[in-house]
């Protein structure tokens, strides 16, 4: 249960700062116990799912089973879709108020496209949009890998007038891409008489992944030098990251846009639950602190933030220099930027694929369980009419 609080919290001072704090995690109980709203009033601005955190909410307890009685008839991959959809939509209302107030640019929650998807462009339109249509609330985003077959995707959902979370980006080259299918989305979309104003999107940059990857990296190295630079990466890369949506968001391509009221993509910090126990908890978090961005937080993330991250003000936008420094400095010991980025976003695939495909079986089995308990008691009740 979460407590409200009687006083503003460490997530409204982040957001005074320009940083939208979102939660990563979303299930049932939460919903209809109140923690989501609770979860609003301490300062969370939206959520994020994904069908790990799925899998988890299925698996804990029993909030799903009445709903799952109803569902017999369909295979896992129907039953998947109406149990998140719900979800998503109910969080989607808890967060209406904020969504509105807001003018649209929080009060957000993602759902994801299957992720067995990564490599097909039509088949991640075709799902986009269905799952647009069926959550069917304009506060929803539709998360999208930045795989090089998601790109076109992207432009092609932003181009109909749905807003897109784009997820697993590692490389700076990439989200490069990203954006550039962000703008080009707009345009489709300006060209077929849309407004502007109502599409959003965000770009979720993975930060931990790319300290554990190259941390590894840098303890097999060994040589002082290396080891110096253990859990830097992560952060230089998003800060990088930061300055190419200054550069982007700077251009007169991007101004034309802005004149017809599109709002900018903003930079997502994903993957900020420090894995590495040495470091402290909230580094993704002080580190990270620049305007228009969002940090998506698992709630033990979020609870030491409230508890005691120290904020500074913006920590990216005067570190560009130094961050371009990290990355040298890798390259020089023998860390490969371009071998880590390409391993983590293959990795991040297959992850996601296979936890989807863990939740899949989790509810076929829940599925059968609930058959074969509907069936036991059509038994015992007995041929209807013998007397």
């Amino acid at each position: 249960m979460i407590d409200s609080p009687s006083t503003r919290t460490t997530l409204h001072d982040l957001a005074d700062l320009g940083v939208s704090v979102w939660l990563d995690d979303l299930n049932r109980p939460m919903i209809t116990s109140g923690d989501l709203a609770r979860y609003i009033d301490r300062g969370v601005r939206g959520m994020t799912t994904n069908p790990t955190i799925f899998a988890n909410a299925l698996s804990e307890g029993n909030a799903y089973d009445e709903q799952l009685s109803t569902l017999t008839g369909q295979n896992a991959d129907e039953a998947v879709f109406t149990l998140t959809t719900e979800d998503v939509r109910s969080a989607c209302d808890i967060f209406a108020p904020l969504f509105a107030d807001s003018d649209g640019v929080d009060g957000r929650v993602s759902i994801e496209v299957e992720p067995s998807l990564a490599a097909d462009t039509a088949g991640s339109v075709a799902m986009g949009k269905r799952l647009w249509a069926a959550v069917d609330r304009p506060n929803l985003f539709i998360k999208v890998p930045a795989t090089l077959e998601g790109l076109p995707a992207i432009s092609q959902l932003l181009a109909e007038g749905i807003s897109v979370n784009v997820t697993l980006i590692f490389a700076l080259d990439r989200y490069r891409g990203v954006m550039n299918a962000f703008l080009t989305g707009l345009e489709q979309a300006r060209e077929k008489g849309l407004d502007l104003s109502t599409i959003h999107s965000v770009a979720s940059f993975f930060v931990s992944r790319v300290d554990t990857e190259v941390d590894a990296r840098l303890e097999k190295i060994g040589s002082p030098e290396a080891l110096g630079l253990r859990g830097k990466a992560g952060v230089a890369n998003a800060q990088l990251a930061y300055q190419a949506f200054e550069e982007v968001f700077g251009t007169p391509r991007w101004q034309n846009l802005a004149d017809d009221g599109a709002h900018v993509q903003r930079p997502l910090w994903a993957s900020t639950g420090v894995k590495n126990p040495d470091y402290p908890d909230t580094l993704y978090v002080t580190e990270l602190v620049a305007p228009h961005t969002v940090n998506t937080m698992p709630d033990k993330t979020m609870e030491a933030t409230i508890d005691h991250a120290e904020l500074r003000g913006d920590t990216v936008t005067g570190s560009y220099a130094e961050a371009q420094q990290v990355l040298d400095d890798l390259e020089r010991v023998g860390v490969s930027y371009n071998d880590v980025v390409e391993l983590l976003e293959t990795e991040g695939v297959e992850k996601f694929d296979k936890s989807w495909s863990e939740l899949l079986e989790q509810v076929q089995g829940q599925l059968a369980k609930t058959e074969g308990a509907t069936d036991a008691s059509t038994a015992d009740d007995g041929p209807a009419g013998d007397a």
